[in-house]
């Protein structure tokens, strides 16, 4: 098994078609509804939509946060409102959570809203919501619908059109196909984004994946894989030897003894998936801002 750090790039082309569809739309939206997974909001920003969305005000949905660490999620939530958009923290599993939504779309386009008014008419307000796959897109506006009127899926990919659907309010909502970029200039958000699902299964190698999981993991809390696992680890032990431990603790071995890496590989990355790890936040401000001065020398050589 390779212990180097894995290379993942991955860019389907109904990816490009989604981007050129957004920047059409955009000009008869209102907001931008950004839906960010709790686990990883820097990783969730993809920076081909800054070309899109323009001077559009922004409403940046945290979903997932039943599996985040609240005050990493309520650092990240300072962070955003700082660059002037507005923030909503919610789970797109629980029912009637869609009213902090319909408010700040509200809230958002108050200009509209008044400007409609004084002419004695009701406002039409559009927003569009987009973010990188598996994020929680769809689930969302099921949430804000009442009912599913789009298709979802626990899987990277999944819708793939554009979707108008009418919520509360006089509110007309665009769903878009989960979009990534063409290329990852930063490995570690590639990383991150096959952590949460934003990235097919069929593209990665789930073995070396779970090395460079490991080897993250420990950064944050060396000691989540232990109580996880029931493993004791050593500081100098390599995520290899560190996957063999769990391999044995949890009976993943193979006729004559040899380690079943795969099963114990898909099991780890399943396990983080799945929050039983605990709630857990990959990224924080203080990593963005050590990230862009990494990002500033390397441009320097």
């Amino acid at each position: 098994m390779n212990e180097n750090v894995t290379n993942i790039n991955w860019f389907p082309g109904h990816m490009s078609k989604a981007l050129k569809m957004m920047e059409k739309e955009i000009n008869v939206v209102d907001v931008v509804l950004y839906v960010l997974d709790s686990r990883a909001p820097f990783s969730c920003v993809n920076p081909k939509f800054a070309q899109i969305i323009k001077d559009k005000p922004i409403i940046y949905i945290f979903n997932k946060i039943d599996l985040a660490e609240k005050s990493k999620v309520d650092e990240w939530q300072r962070y955003f409102e700082r660059q002037g958009g507005y923030v909503v923290t919610m789970d797109s599993t629980a029912s009637g959570l869609g009213k902090n939504v319909v408010a700040t779309i509200k809230q958002a386009c108050m200009q509209k809203i008044e400007k409609y008014r004084n002419k004695g008419l009701n406002a039409t307000l559009r927003g569009l919501v987009l973010g990188v796959p598996n994020c929680g897109k769809s689930t969302l506006i099921n949430n804000l619908c009442g009912k599913s009127k789009t298709v979802t899926g626990n899987i990277a990919g999944v819708t793939r059109g554009k979707q108008w659907v009418t919520i509360a309010g006089g509110i007309e909502i665009l769903d878009t196909p989960g979009t990534l970029w063409p290329a990852f200039d930063n490995n570690r958000v590639a990383r991150t984004l096959a952590y949460i699902g934003s990235i097919k299964e069929d593209v990665l190698d789930i073995n070396d994946l779970s090395l460079d999981f490991i080897q993250d993991i420990r950064k944050i809390d060396p000691t989540l894989i232990e109580q996880r696992y029931n493993v004791l680890i050593d500081d100098e032990d390599t995520p290899l030897e560190v996957l063999e431990k769990i391999c044995e603790s949890r009976k993943y071995l193979l006729k004559g003894g040899d380690y079943d890496y795969d099963r114990c590989c898909s099991s780890i990355i399943s396990d983080f998936k799945h929050g039983k790890f605990g709630k857990l936040t990959l990224e924080t401000v203080k990593d963005l801002t050590q990230l862009k001065k990494n990002d500033r020398k390397a441009k320097e050589k």
